[in-house]
């Protein structure tokens, strides 16, 4: 058995329908980290949304240079966005766990409208008013003591899951 490097790699590529939206994410490893993710997993784009928005070289650092390749936007308004792309029949899913969500592994990812995933800030999450707007709400099920776990895991996690149920 050999590992392979990046250069040996053949994986197929492929896009999805799928815009992912940062509301108020600042951390830039995390912001970095969204850039991997949303390599990886062969998003339409990345919408990094708040006020503080810094993709300077800790962003870079983590994002190995994905931000040169990922279509992405950056704005000030979340909600402003998501009216625009629910205008252009996105089904805007936020992840969050509330007293409504559904697991992300039992929610049906329908091909049948583009998909909008929005991720939250890291200390407060989404906000209500983006909630609430929302089409639907998933949370990742945990089996620790923890509720919550770091933004870019739980982005892995369900544009996993989206990713396996579009293919």
């Amino acid at each position: 058995m050999t590992q392979l490097d990046h250069y040996s790699i053949k994986f197929s590529k492929q896009t999805f329908p799928i815009i992912l939206i940062s509301d108020n994410i600042t951390n830039a490893p995390n912001l970095g980290g969204l850039f991997r993710t949303a390599d990886a997993f062969g998003i339409e784009k990345l919408i990094l949304c708040g006020k503080s928005i810094s993709l300077g070289r800790k962003m870079t650092k983590t994002s190995r240079a994905t931000e040169k390749t990922v279509s992405y936007e950056i704005h000030n308004q979340t909600l402003n966005i998501l009216k625009d792309l629910r205008s252009k029949s996105y089904k805007i899913i936020c992840l969050e766990i509330t007293d409504t969500s559904k697991p992300v592994y039992s929610f049906d990812f329908s091909k049948e409208k583009p998909i909008v995933l929005v991720v939250g800030n890291e200390n407060f999450g989404i906000s209500k008013e983006i909630l609430e707007f929302s089409d639907s709400v998933v949370h990742i099920e945990m089996y620790g003591q923890n509720s919550s776990m770091n933004v870019v895991q739980a982005t892995n996690i369900a544009l996993y899951e989206i990713t396996k149920q579009l293919k």
